[in-house]
């Protein structure tokens, strides 16, 4: 066997990555099982991005970013007051997660949820687009719905059987070579790239979900979107764009999956 067949073929034995369901499909259909590297706990996945969560809150404090708009902070916390109780749909440990919001001022037009349920906004993301809080509810639904799937474990497994590859393929001796660059091109073309795509359209239909059935209009999705593009063409790409599908497939996705969230948006305003 050759030199690098056989580092691939070790390599993908000792990642030791198990076939997982973290979430209920919900009405959208997402039913995608997902491997993770038994190696790393969904408790330590929330540990860790924990403590990078409370480092930034830290670096926020620290420089007078954090929380300083009072007025957005509220909206946005009692937004996710409206969420989070709909994240039981697809997880039924989700509604009791420890669960934080918080603002950072910033320009930066970007947001998250880290896993286990630490949400991050920048001020930047709410002004600069004028974001309605339903256009608000469609992004912190699909943040949330990063979390609930798991994303950034399902990452960590990725870049784990990555450098497993190619510290295997440096170990025959063919560094420098051929070797390091095949492996370091099967790791990127056989997980992160078309994983990284996938996950997100996972998201955007999650949280078109979870917004629907808290009561905000999920046609909000599409509208967050072009005001994104907008903000894109004129020079300023969002950072949180930035690894995600193309504009038009997006939206055409969103259209497609609207009808099976119209009427939980119809009953969840019915019951107001």
């Amino acid at each position: 066997m050759k030199p690098l067949l056989l580092a691939l073929t070790v390599a993908l034995g000792l990642t030791a990555c198990q076939s997982v369901r973290t979430t209920n499909s919900g009405a959208v259909g997402v039913d995608r099982k997902q491997s993770m590297f038994i190696g790393i706990s969904e408790q330590q996945a929330n540990q860790l991005a924990a403590q990078q969560y409370a480092e930034d809150l830290s670096k926020a404090r620290s420089k007078g970013q954090l929380n300083a708009d009072q007025r957005n902070l509220e909206r946005l916390r009692a937004i996710a007051a409206r969420l989070i109780p709909q994240t039981a749909v697809f997880r039924a440990d989700a509604p009791s997660w420890k669960w934080e919001v918080n603002l950072q001022s910033s320009d930066q037009l970007n947001a998250y949820c880290a896993p286990g349920g630490k949400i991050m906004f920048y001020s930047g993301l709410i002004t600069k687009l004028k974001l309605t809080d339903d256009e608000i509810a469609a992004v912190m639904g699909h943040e949330m719905a990063h979390a609930l799937r798991e994303h950034g474990r399902e990452a960590m497994s990725r870049a784990y059987a990555q450098s497993t590859v190619l510290s295997i393929a440096a170990a025959t001796g063919k560094v420098g070579n051929d070797a390091l660059q095949l492996a370091e091109l099967a790791g990127n073309y056989a997980w992160q790239l078309p994983n990284s795509r996938q996950n997100e359209t996972e998201a955007d239909r999650i949280g078109l979900e979870l917004a629907a059935r808290a009561g905000y209009d999920p046609n909000a999705a599409i509208s967050v979107w072009h005001k994104m593009d907008r903000a894109s063409e004129s020079g300023e790409p969002p950072q949180w764009m930035s690894t995600h599908p193309s504009h038009g497939s997006r939206v055409r996705d969103l259209e497609d999956k609207m009808p099976l969230v119209m009427p939980l948006y119809q009953e969840a305003r019915g019951r107001k």
